[in-house]
């Protein structure tokens, strides 16, 4: 029984909206944001963030003594997206935060259960 408000919303199977998470070299950031943004993507959430992959970490020498950095600095993205501009999205992600150097970082794309606009209320696509 509901006591007023809006109805809940809606879970559609077959969703049509991806989560694109990629992390990428921080240098990378402004020009990886201007192609995406030429490409039609109206938003996205960055994060500083630190990790390790293929790299491992390396050394740094600080006041004389050298010690082993096991976390390197990143940049996560977090795109939301319909499904049909992911592979676009990807592409251009990929292509674009490329130096060809070890550490260029990963792009997950998962599907979107539910995405929605607080301000409107908007679910889904229209959300975006």
């Amino acid at each position: 029984m509901q006591t007023g408000g809006h109805p809940p919303p809606q879970i559609v199977k077959g969703t049509k909206v991806k989560l694109i998470i990629a992390t990428i070299k921080p240098f990378k950031l402004e020009e990886v944001r201007e192609a995406l943004t030429s490409i039609g993507v109206r938003g996205m959430m960055v994060t500083e963030i630190k990790g390790f992959g293929a790299q491992s970490g390396h050394t740094e020498i600080y006041r004389g003594a050298e010690y082993a950095v096991n976390f390197v600095p990143k940049i996560k993205l977090e795109i939301a997206v319909q499904s049909g501009m992911a592979d676009q999205v990807v592409d251009t992600i990929a292509q674009t935060a490329k130096t060809g150097k070890i550490g260029d970082g990963k792009i997950f794309v998962l599907d979107l259960q539910q995405a929605l606009r607080v301000r409107t209320g908007e679910t889904n696509e229209d959300a975006l």
